[in-house]
């Protein structure tokens, strides 16, 4: 059984900056404020642990959007131009953390309904929304799902988000003759979720010339918190 962190709220609320005390004191759910917490908190000690400072001292921002210049594009550290740079994503029973010397980017997802899956194949690329509706009925969320963890993960390191159409990029199945053609160069891939296989995806996304580890470690701690309390979701 995975357990929550050996210590109270109070502490891990006190390693994280102003803004993100801020948002964790907004949701009005007990689980949905542990969720936050237990992630933002994780990225930090992880980060803290890369650049060998204290928690508290790692500065956390955002670059300019790359669609309208506001102030909600990647996440960054302030103080450190050359990185490392980091993504962050969690949803009901999974948490991912990324770290790297390039633009990474993560994306963890729970499988959806098919009626979610019904009212989002309209902003697919037309080759993805083909091989969606080709998939049989009941195993179509758990397809989408996938799809959607490795659109989201490369929009993320792509540093646009969902401001950029995701119908402009294709991140199917297809290979070989015929195929549309990924995005150059970049390598995008699902990675197992474990026992979480047939419910939950994940994936990541890196630049050219990125070697790609075989698979995540695990820092969600609110796995225990989900199991107990219900769902809720969120990325960074």
């Amino acid at each position: 059984m995975r357990k929550p962190p050996p210590w109270g709220e109070a502490l891990s609320l006190s390693l994280l900056d102003a803004g993100e005390r801020r948002k964790a004191l907004s949701f009005r759910r007990d689980h949905d404020r542990s969720r936050y917490i237990v992630a933002h908190t994780a990225l930090r000690l992880l980060l803290a642990a890369r650049l060998q400072c204290h928690p508290v001292d790692v500065l956390v921002g955002r670059e300019p959007c790359a669609g309208c210049g506001g102030p909600h594009g990647r996440p960054v550290l302030l103080d450190r131009e050359a990185g490392p740079h980091f993504s962050l994503s969690h949803s009901p029973g999974l948490s991912l953390v990324a770290i790297a010397d390039v633009p990474v980017g993560v994306d963890a997802e729970r499988v959806p309904g098919r009626r979610t899956v019904e009212l989002c194949l309209e902003r697919l690329h037309p080759e993805e929304r083909r091989e969606v509706l080709a998939v049989p009925v009941k195993e179509r969320p758990l397809w989408f799902c996938r799809l959607w963890a490795r659109k989201e993960a490369y929009l993320k390191a792509l540093g646009t988000g969902l401001g950029r159409g995701l119908e402009r990029d294709y991140l199917g199945d297809r290979e070989g003759p015929g195929a549309p053609p990924p995005p150059t160069g970049w390598t995008v891939r699902n990675l197992s979720c474990g026992s979480r296989d047939t419910t939950h995806a994940a994936a990541l996304a890196v630049p050219p010339g990125t070697r790609v580890p075989g698979a995540p470690h695990d820092v969600n701690w609110c796995v225990f918190q989900d199991e107990v309390h219900g769902p809720a979701s969120g990325s960074r």
